[in-house]
């Protein structure tokens, strides 16, 4: 028997962190990444493993020292902490392997620092090397050279999360996307032709997060409706899980722009109590969308970009999206006529981010041959790693940190929210559902919770926000929302929610400022409400 450590490390603050507003909401990270579970069900039953998750609590090392192998799955935004972590255990002279995105897409960055490593998806390699290592025979690089059938996966072990302590669960329902972005990893790591789990599988998975408490779970896939076939007999399964337990689990995902195609697609995900959903938009700008490939962006018989959008928000589904600038077709304007389509879009949380190349991608072999990456140096004083074409390097960081200033300031912030839940009236599918007229005593409960919940955060948001200004302003929308739509808590519970997301979107922004040498653009939101015992760096939804 054998002790397995298996740890996720500390992320920098980003956009999906919340770093900032955790503590606002009485958690200590947003959640947890979904693949701990299920590297934990892999291992053989005869060891024993923990899952150590650093973003909800401390790492201690000297427990490391004991243990007989220590497992890292990261990101490449995590790669400084991973380094780190290696180095102390190694020191322990404990065994250590590393797998995720970033040893896939950079596993040269590794070299020297680990035992073992794992490219690319490891769900037969993983247990394949636990035998090996037993029988000492174990090789140092495994890269698994076919595609998971998922269909074949274990129940992920979310009893070894500490769950308690975030505000989402996570779970994954399909793998794969059929589309062809030029900027994205994820066709090269899952392939372009989805491949999802099944109904049994899904339900276990939301009964487990069910069993431990949560109430909020993000189905992680990159594209959920990859396969728009195949998914919709699992939403029907969703939706009669749900309306047996009178709906405990709200859901929250990612999928592509072409969902506001599909009526039926949309009236199954909000009947499934789908909430809210991430879309990668990228930009308004046409020519950009064609030069990366997103080609599912750019149908003008489905609609303007605004249009589909409406679309998918008047079929209650709240939408989050991800914004690119610096692409060859953006010029400076980009710049300002990016807020004004969020404004126009109604879209509140938007993940901006400046283009940056990944390893592996079609984007990083082409800029690579033009000599259009930054070093090392050239990536940390400017962003990014690209270098653009419409503009100079400086000019797209500082339009960038112009950019975040605008979209997160009070003012944009909250006409961009206030013209979905209060002058649109904004409404979740399944809360106008005739099922709560035969379930009252279901629907009383919730209400009562949901007022209960809005009441703990407006009051964290006016007791905890130091800065004159800002907290006048919270309690202003406090009394707009709730002379609105007063009846209606669980409109007030999302609502105040956004409020505290948008203390973590200015602080962020103001790191952003900070950290590349602009002005304090945001100069009220220096403190951190996280829980974590750390400081905060700069870096590079939700309904019940």
């Amino acid at each position: 028997m054998a002790d397995i450590v298996i740890i996720n490390p500390r992320f920098d603050v980003s956009f999906w962190g919340m770093e900032h507003c955790m503590g606002l909401l009485g958690k200590k990270a947003n959640l947890p990444v979904a693949c701990l579970g299920l590297l934990a069900a892999l291992v053989p039953d005869h060891h024993d493993v923990e899952v150590v998750d650093e973003n909800v609590e401390d790492i201690d090392f000297d427990r490391l020292g004991r243990a007989d192998l220590v497992c890292l799955t990261g990101m490449s935004i995590q790669g400084r902490r991973i380094g780190e972590i290696l180095e102390e255990v190694r020191k322990r002279g404990v065994m250590t392997v590393v797998g995720g995105p970033m040893a896939t897409v950079e596993p040269e960055q590794l070299d020297g620092l680990c035992d073992v490593i794992f490219v690319g998806e490891a769900d037969t390699t993983w247990p394949q090397f636990i035998e090996d290592w037993e029988n000492g025979t174990y090789k140092t690089r495994y890269e698994q050279t076919e595609k998971t059938d998922v269909a074949t996966l274990p129940l992920p072990r979310v009893e070894l999360l500490k769950a308690e302590r975030y505000m989402f669960g996570s779970m994954q329902i399909s793998r794969g996307c059929p589309f062809t972005c030029e900027f994205c990893d994820i066709i090269v790591t899952f392939g372009r032709k989805p491949r999802l789990k099944t109904s049994d599988q899904v339900l276990a998975e939301l009964e487990s997060f069910e069993k431990a408490g949560l109430k909020i779970v993000f189905i992680v896939d990159d594209n959920l409706i990859g396969n728009k076939k195949a998914i919709k007999p699992i939403l029907r399964d969703i939706i009669a899980w749900q309306q047996k337990r009178a709906y405990p689990l709200t859901l929250f995902t990612e999928a592509s722009l072409d969902l506001a195609e599909d009526e039926e697609l949309m009236e199954l995900m909000g009947l499934a109590n789908f909430q809210s959903v991430f879309i990668g938009i990228e930009t308004p700008n046409e020519e950009s969308l064609k030069e990366t490939k997103k080609l599912q962006n750019v149908r003008p018989n489905a609609g303007s970009l605004l249009d589909r959008v409406h679309r998918i928000q008047d079929h209650g589904l709240d939408v989050w999206c991800g914004m690119i600038v610096g692409f060859d077709h953006d010029k400076q304007d980009i710049f300002q006529i990016m807020p004004k389509f969020l404004s126009d879009a109604r879209i509140s949380a938007a993940l901006i981010g400046m283009l940056h190349a990944i390893p592996t991608t079609p984007l990083y072999k082409r800029l690579k041959e033009a000599d259009r990456l930054n070093d090392d140096d050239g990536s940390e004083r400017y962003g990014t790693n690209v270098i653009p074409l419409g503009m100079s390097r400086e000019e797209l960081r500082d339009g960038f940190v112009e950019v975040m200033s605008k979209s997160y300031g009070e003012e944009a912030y909250f006409e961009r929210l206030d013209s979905l839940f209060v002058d649109e009236r904004f409404q979740f599918v399944i809360h106008n559902l005739p099922y709560w007229w035969k379930h009252p005593f279901a629907f009383a409960k919730r209400a009562t919770l949901n007022y209960i919940r809005f009441a703990v955060v407006a009051s964290r948001l006016l007791r905890m926000v130091e800065d004159d200004e800002m907290r006048a302003r919270y309690r202003k929308q406090l009394m707009r929302i709730m002379k609105s739509r007063s009846l209606e808590p669980h409109i007030l519970f999302v609502y105040v929610i956004k409020m505290a997301q948008h203390y973590h979107f200015k602080a962020l922004a103001n790191e952003l400022a900070q950290a590349y040498g602009g002005k304090d653009v945001m100069p009220n939101a220096g403190r951190s409400f996280s829980r974590l015992r750390r400081p905060a760096p700069p870096i590079a939804a939700m309904a019940s």
